[in-house]
């Protein structure tokens, strides 16, 4: 496996390629990208990018994200097959057929989606930055597209808007039960719960602290506690054990994307040797998607 990681990091400075991982990739993968992170900050990230190739670890709507962000870069993305089962969930004829049969109504979009499906919204957001994404849009009655579980959480901190949800959800997430939580805080009680935004208002209501992935890291470090609760997928027991080895983090037992965890050291591997698995999108997709992806990263 040395050999597998030395060879990889020999390949991204003769290639001149930068490494994005999502705090979901397996712990090999994470230690060998330039950039670990949640959604916005590896979008923000591959906006940015100076290199000839992005190498993006995680699922495909993120490495579709980085080419429309940046569309003179070669993406690539070491495992193709890897789609957000709820990216899937909300498709661009769905939203242009709703469009048509409900004029003025805005679409706000969870990144969380496909680079087509990006073209019918008018606001895209990450769980970072949900709630600000929605509050600053004009409409008064906004669709939130594709996850119902965020979109409630966002409707509950924004009163004034009438959110209409669409039935969509982070399988993950939503499999993770009120029972599972309870659980845990029955044998850790003096654990502090942190979930993400994407999990079912039945197990939120348990939360000491709501936020991306992002937002769960820095709250460790600004709490004087030595325990946590984690509710999000276990990925992110890497980094957290990363940047706070003296805390101890307890996660549910079935928070695992295998979807994330396609990405290995062999494919990034296989992905930086040949160049292959390119994302390539049609112009007029980059330019539609990127307006979107565009107020997305503006939002302070």
């Amino acid at each position: 496996m040395d050999d597998v990681r030395e060879r990889i990091l020999s390949l991204k400075k003769d290639k001149n390629a930068l490494i994005l991982a999502h705090n979901y990739c397996y712990p090999s993968v994470q230690d060998i990208a330039d950039h670990v992170g949640d959604s916005l900050g590896l979008s923000i990230i591959a906006s940015e990018a100076t290199e000839n190739i992005i190498v993006f670890c995680g699922v495909s709507f993120m490495a579709e994200s980085a080419k429309i962000l940046n569309p003179s870069k070669k993406v690539l993305i070491p495992e193709p097959e890897a789609h957000c089962p709820m990216a899937s969930m909300c498709t661009a004829d769905q939203l242009e057929t709703y469009r048509k049969n409900n004029p003025g109504v805005g679409i706000a979009g969870y990144v969380n989606s496909t680079a087509l499906s990006k073209t019918k919204m008018d606001m895209c957001c990450t769980s970072s930055n949900a709630v600000k994404a929605a509050g600053s849009m004009k409409e008064r009655k906004i669709l939130f597209v594709p996850d119902k579980n965020l979109g409630a959480y966002v409707a509950s901190k924004l009163p004034e808007k009438e959110i209409e949800l669409w039935d969509g959800y982070c399988p993950i997430h939503h499999g993770i039960t009120e029972e599972s939580i309870l659980t845990l805080k029955e044998k850790y009680p003096k654990a502090v719960v942190l979930a993400h935004p994407e999990c079912r208002p039945s197990v939120l209501k348990f939360a000491d602290h709501i936020g991306s992935t992002e937002r769960i890291l820095n709250i460790v470090g600004e709490l004087d506690v030595k325990e946590f609760i984690i509710v999000t997928e276990n990925g992110m027991e890497h980094r957290l054990n990363k940047r706070y080895p003296n805390r101890r983090f307890y996660f549910a037992d079935n928070a695992v994307c295998i979807t994330m965890k396609m990405t290995t050291l062999g494919s990034v591997l296989r992905c930086l040797e040949n160049e292959e698995t390119e994302i390539v999108l049609e112009k007029k997709v980059i330019d539609e998607a990127y307006v979107p992806l565009k107020r997305m990263i503006e939002i302070k």
